[in-house]
């Protein structure tokens, strides 16, 4: 029998979905699974909104997003709830933020972004999109408003669709084995 028909035999009258009696196996360890995620190449970006409390600029690095959908245009990104750019930014529907796909030429902004710098800003040019702040001179910036949100575990999905986007050329800034300074060829 193979692993296919097994799976349809199990759950609710052979539909493959698990019926009432079924469980989901354990979860994965965290170690080996952190590891694992570690080897699969991603892009980095910076997220940036205004926050909440003092209308100042906010921003983090994340390495969990990408295209979700052509129509209407959209990002899916994963942000993690314990972080205080996530919590400054108290994100609802309806809240803009910027998404900015970061170069090869831009490691250091990388590491400010992911650092607990108190004002990430002070030392990035940037500028107010509307109520976005928008860093200059990254290879992508997209103007985005949080259209769903998601909790799970202990990152919030955010799907976020594109009002405004501007493109220039560069080589991607890549994550990969908790590395940011790792280049495609």
């Amino acid at each position: 029998m193979s692993v296919r028909q097994r799976e349809e035999n199990r759950g609710s009258a052979g539909s493959g979905r698990p019926g009432p009696g079924d469980r989901p196996g354990p979860a994965a360890p965290a170690a080996p699974f952190t590891e694992a995620m570690a080897r699969l190449v991603s892009g980095v970006a910076v997220v940036s909104a205004r926050r909440a409390a003092d209308g100042g600029p906010c921003g983090l690095l994340v390495s969990s997003v990408s295209s979700y959908s052509v129509s209407p245009p959209s990002v899916l990104l994963a942000l993690a709830r314990g972080s205080r750019t996530y919590r400054a930014m108290d994100a609802t529907v309806g809240t803009p933020f910027g998404v900015h796909l970061l170069g090869s030429a831009d490691e250091a902004l990388a590491k400010v972004f992911a650092g607990r710098s108190e004002d990430k800003f002070a030392d990035v040019p940037w500028t107010w999109d509307g109520d976005t702040p928008r860093i200059a001179g990254v290879p992508v910036y997209l103007r985005c408003r949080a259209a769903a949100l998601f909790p799970h575990g202990d990152h919030t999905v955010l799907v976020g669709e594109v009002d405004d986007c501007a493109l220039a050329d560069g080589e991607p800034l890549v994550y990969y084995r908790r590395r940011l300074d790792w280049r495609l060829a």
